[in-house]
């Protein structure tokens, strides 16, 4: 599951959280939002930002076998 969490200070911080979106898709994810909350401040990647999607791609080769017997 996706989630974004959002702390706000009281004085005016937000501390931004996301879980459960792998890889450096969290970043498209929240750009719109950073970009109407103001400067970032810093950035603290999870290990869920390091991870691959592991999708695995198989492909089937067939042959046509045509005998003359």
């Amino acid at each position: 599951m996706e989630t974004l969490e959002f702390i706000i200070y009281p004085d005016g911080r937000v501390q931004e959280k996301v879980t459960g979106i792998i890889g450096v898709s969290c970043a498209e994810v929240t750009a719109a939002i950073e970009a109407q909350l103001g400067r970032v401040l810093s950035h603290e990647p999870t290990s869920e930002f390091f991870a691959t999607n592991n999708t695995e791609n198989t492909v089937t080769n067939t042959q046509k076998i045509h005998s003359q017997w």
